[in-house]
């Protein structure tokens, strides 16, 4: 592979835009070669895989066999790639397998990047405190009542508002993944993770920016870390608003019901570089330290939980045998964005089976010096 000019900050390289990534053998990066190959041939087993490839397919069956979810799909789905990984020690690329460059869905990676275009609302002063009610922010009749006017945009963040309603035709308790449908309770007091309610904070943050979001994250994220122009984040056939006089797509938070991002690993992967250098690239502050410190502490209901989807290794509960300061982006189908920042080691890993992520971790991190 050859070389191309980098940008360092401290420890770290930054690749430029294009596809000419720095490397290292794993050697060189203080990886043991052996060790990682077996860390990959784990991860290619394919009685680890999870998801089959048919993800449209998968989802319609999954959901329309729970009882609050019709299982309709609204947005546009894929078949899924092989297994993909993509290892990346102090930014410099040491190993890749499976198809880095494919664009597939993400899932719920995509709400790191939902929480990313609030972040930067939030540094620019459209938000002006994370404890402020959405009601003061957005008046569109979804935060209008007594219950859900309580909600603020740190409880959508951390999915702990409990806001009462339907979106895109999807009632809050369609995608409650116990299946249970209950009063909410009181904004702040209950963890439950749930994709309509993530859809509800994505129309939230487009009545506040009056800009389609994926315009501003690429404009303010994905081409300034040199991300491809591959990939897509999308919404619903029915998520369609007015706003100023534009007729505009809210995008939606995961690929519950389709859609969603839709990226390949090498740009997961500088995502991952930008989250590991606290939210600076080589030298330019894309989004602020604050707010990425914000979004790496724990929650109080769900200490695992930061910001959507910062999902962090809190008391080693996720990944027993990974640094504590580890975390990871994460989706179905084990897409997800591990970044360790005491080793400076960025992972990107791809339609391994849950079950077995910390068997990869434990192999990849055995290999790390």
């Amino acid at each position: 592979m050859q070389e191309t000019k980098i940008s360092s900050t401290g420890d770290l390289t930054f690749p430029q835009a294009g596809d000419d990534w720095s490397s290292l053998e794993p050697d060189e990066a203080g990886i043991d070669p052996a060790k990682l190959r077996e860390a990959i041939t784990y991860s290619q087993d394919p009685a680890h895989e999870g998801y089959p490839p048919d993800l449209g397919g998968h989802l319609a069956r999954s959901h329309g066999a729970k009882r609050y979810d019709d299982g309709l799909i609204i947005g546009p789905t894929k078949t899924r790639g092989p297994v993909t990984g993509v290892v990346l020690r102090n930014g410099r690329l040491v190993a890749e397998w499976g198809e880095p460059h494919r664009v597939d869905m993400t899932f719920s990676v995509t709400k790191s990047f939902l929480s990313t275009v609030a972040g930067l609302a939030w540094d620019q002063g459209l938000i002006k405190d994370v404890h402020d009610p959405v009601a003061d922010y957005v008046d569109d009749g979804g935060f209008d009542s007594d219950h859900n006017r309580k909600i603020t945009w740190d409880m959508m963040l951390r999915q702990i508002n409990e806001w009462d309603g339907s979106i895109w035709g999807k009632h809050y308790s369609a995608s409650n993944p116990n299946d249970i449908l209950r009063p909410p309770a009181e904004p702040g007091t209950v963890y439950e993770y749930s994709d309509a309610r993530v859809n509800r904070l994505a129309l939230a943050l487009l009545r506040v920016w009056k800009r389609p979001l994926p315009e501003v994250l690429k404009e303010q994220v994905m081409d300034p870390i040199g991300a491809s122009d591959t990939w897509r984040w999308n919404g619903y056939r029915n998520s369609w608003v007015m706003i100023a006089g534009q007729r505009i797509q809210s995008v939606s938070g995961g690929g519950h019901w389709g859609g969603g991002m839709w990226i390949s690993a090498r740009d997961q992967a500088r995502f991952g570089m930008l989250s590991l250098a606290r939210g600076n690239w080589a030298g330019n502050q894309i989004i602020s330290e604050d707010w990425v410190k914000m979004a790496r502490t724990p929650g109080k209901l769900n200490p695992n939980y930061g910001f959507m989807n910062w999902t962090l290794n809190t008391d080693h509960k996720l990944m027993p045998n990974a640094p504590a300061d580890s975390f990871f982006h994460s989706g179905a189908g084990t897409n997800r964005i591990w970044v360790v920042p005491s080793l400076n080691l960025v992972v990107v890993l791809r339609w391994v089976g849950g079950d077995h992520f910390n068997g990869f971790v434990d192999r990849l991190l055995a290999a790390v010096s």
